[in-house]
């Protein structure tokens, strides 16, 4: 059920699915005239996004097939090909010391250190991203609802039982992309 985008006209939910698809759905509700202000978000992320909707529909299908990401592109020998960005750490001397020491250096050290704390953190960070996510459609689509700062509250202590309660007078379709984000919040 996963989709890239939903787009909500006020309350109600538009479209979801593909890029293409949702801003097709959000070009015809426009050029029917709809009243309430449209919203389009990340399912994933929660973040609003923006889609050039100006001209006819294969006009908005060129743009979208533009913007695609290009598969990337096979590289030469060396480093780079194993995605090596080279980035500015600024560290204590006795910790560059310490790095200096390990075998294979600072930056095979600096490595084995960010893949521990990855791998360590990863049920912690996926609860952290579903609470940003949720909270950032909730203050898009939400902030005017009833309890909205209770369950604010509740999402980011936990909370989910009180989560739940406090959003369940919400619109339906609202209530629905809410729960949905909130699934790893808890």
């Amino acid at each position: 059920m996963n989709a890239a985008l939903i787009a909500f006209a006020g309350t109600r939910r538009l479209a979801r699915g593909e890029a293409l698809a949702v801003a097709l759905a959000v070009k015809d509700a426009q050029d029917a005239g709809e009243e309430a202000p449209i919203l389009i978000f990340d399912c994933a992320t929660g973040r609003p996004v923006d889609l050039d909707l100006r001209g006819t529909p294969d006009d908005i299908r060129a743009r979208l097939e533009e913007e695609a990401p290009e598969p990337p592109q096979p590289r030469g020998p060396g480093r780079p090909r194993l995605g090596v960005v080279a980035r500015e750490v600024t560290l204590l001397p006795r910790h560059w010391e310490w790095l200096s020491s390990q075998p294979g250096g600072a930056s095979v050290m600096l490595r084995k250190l960010v893949d521990e704390a990855r791998r360590t953190s990863e049920a912690q960070d996926r609860i952290r991203e579903a609470r940003e996510a949720t909270y950032r459609f909730m203050v898009a689509t939400a902030g005017n609802e009833t309890d909205f700062e209770e369950a604010s509250r509740a999402l980011f202590a936990g909370e989910a039982g009180r989560f739940a309660m406090l959003v369940e007078p919400w619109p339906e379709d609202i209530r629905e992309q809410v729960m949905e984000l909130a699934e790893d919040a808890f």
